[in-house]
């Protein structure tokens, strides 16, 4: 029998298990679907078995907890996921089935998993939301988070440009010192397991400048976050970039020039996003670009 984790008269949270994906996943399509329809904008997932087939990653990776929502006769409801593999806790995606929302099953989730965090004292814990959703913004203010960031989420077909004086190449297992190095200075903290993961999968890749590392990608795309010294090494890495993964990459839009380069090579805006954050936060000192997480 699955650990129940928590109960009320009408919702049990329990631990997330492989077979999930599938429930789990379709809701995931499906609650994404609903909200972004509601204010005109296309779904962040292009169909169910692009859901499942994400949830089925997910539940199988060590460094991710996962808490589903059913019903007391069994039916699942909603889920959410706390990823533990650096300093900083990423939480996302959380989806609860359109039947069932607006019943406190969303803040349930979130309230579970943000316990786990204190009682893994995490330093800090940070998720994106979505800009057109005014309930998930002040469900996350309640909860304590604070916003940190507005981000544009930005989609198109790769620029093959180079940048003077930068070569971008991939991250080698040699690399990955220099590259938290480089992230810690810029953030405050490192984030080894999704570098090294993103190394694994081959999909990091670094810029230098001057002979040193200045800046790095785990990819460029929804999934993928990315650091470099300052705009040029990310113009760099987005610029040698296959293919912006997913529904693409998140750009902070305080950084004018940067959004400014983007835009005008051809890349558009598909819909706006929140980086929010509880627990430690550093003004960043280089440029950055967060991942569907933070």
């Amino acid at each position: 029998m699955d650990k129940v984790l928590e109960q009320t008269s009408s919702v049990i949270l329990r631990g997330g298990r492989p077979d999930d994906a599938l429930k789990c996943g379709t809701i995931l399509y499906q609650g994404f679907r609903d909200i972004a329809e509601q204010h005109g904008f296309v779904p962040d997932l292009p169909s169910a078995e692009y859901g499942v087939q994400m949830l089925t990653e997910i539940l199988a990776n060590p460094a991710v907890y996962s808490v589903v929502a059913e019903t007391e006769d069994g039916r699942v409801i909603g889920s959410n996921f706390l990823w533990e593999g650096d300093t900083i806790a990423g939480i996302g995606p959380i989806t609860v089935d359109p039947a069932a929302q607006n019943k406190s099953v969303g803040r349930r989730l979130m309230e579970h998993v943000l316990q786990r965090t204190r009682e893994k004292r995490f330093a800090g814990v940070r998720l994106l939301q979505a800009a057109y959703h005014n309930r998930s913004l002040c469900l996350y203010a309640k909860l304590g988070f604070d916003v940190r960031e507005p981000l544009a989420n930005l989609q198109g077909q790769a620029l093959g440009l180079k940048i003077p004086s930068r070569t971008v190449r991939p991250v080698t297992e040699t690399d990955l010192t220099a590259c938290n190095q480089l992230c810690d200075r810029i953030h405050g903290h490192d984030r080894a397991g999704e570098l090294k993961g993103a190394v694994e999968r081959g999909t990091a890749t670094l810029v230098e400048y001057d002979g040193r590392v200045s800046g790095y990608a785990t990819e460029i795309g929804f999934l993928g976050h990315a650091v470099g010294e300052n705009n040029e090494d990310l113009k760099a890495l987005i610029g040698a970039a296959p293919e912006f993964t997913g529904s693409g990459f998140y750009l902070p839009t305080r950084n004018g020039d940067l959004f400014r380069w983007c835009l005008n090579h051809g890349l558009r805006v598909t819909q706006t996003a929140t980086l929010m954050s509880l627990g430690l936060y550093n003004e960043p000192s280089g440029a950055f670009l967060s991942s569907v997480l933070y």
